[in-house]
């Protein structure tokens, strides 16, 4: 089973994920940057969902480590956030992320878009 790290600080966020994508996938949690980006090194997920606005290192700062990193520089990271202003979306993906969704989410498009991700394997990241 594909192996799916939600790294997010809200609990009922972490806990509607896994709802949302248990069965599917393997879905494991880490309540900050500094938490997740230990828990990818250990895991080594398929793809890292990322909230932006993390306490102790925020998203954006946690993807750029991530991606100098040889382990996790291939791994599709996808940043989930509440930040929808001008730019955001420029940001995340500028610090190393593949894709961007705002939250709130519905179902149908997140589960889209971890199936498609996860679907084109590690080395894809970036493309498409």
């Amino acid at each position: 089973m594909k192996r799916i790290l939600y790294i997010e600080d809200m609990v009922d966020n972490r806990d509607l994920v896994i709802q949302i994508l248990e069965g599917r996938f393997e879905v494991f949690t880490a309540s900050d940057g500094a938490e997740g980006l230990k828990a990818a090194l250990s895991l080594m997920p398929d793809l890292i969902l990322m909230d932006v606005s993390l306490p102790v290192m925020d998203g954006l700062t946690c993807t750029r480590l991530m991606r100098e990193d040889e382990r996790l520089k291939e791994v599709p990271i996808v940043a989930l956030s509440a930040h929808c202003m001008v730019g955001d979306r420029e940001k995340a993906l500028e610090a190393g992320c593949d894709g961007f969704l705002s939250k709130p989410f519905r179902v149908a498009q997140l589960r889209e878009l971890v199936t498609d991700f996860v679907a084109r394997g590690r080395g894809a990241a970036g493309q498409g």
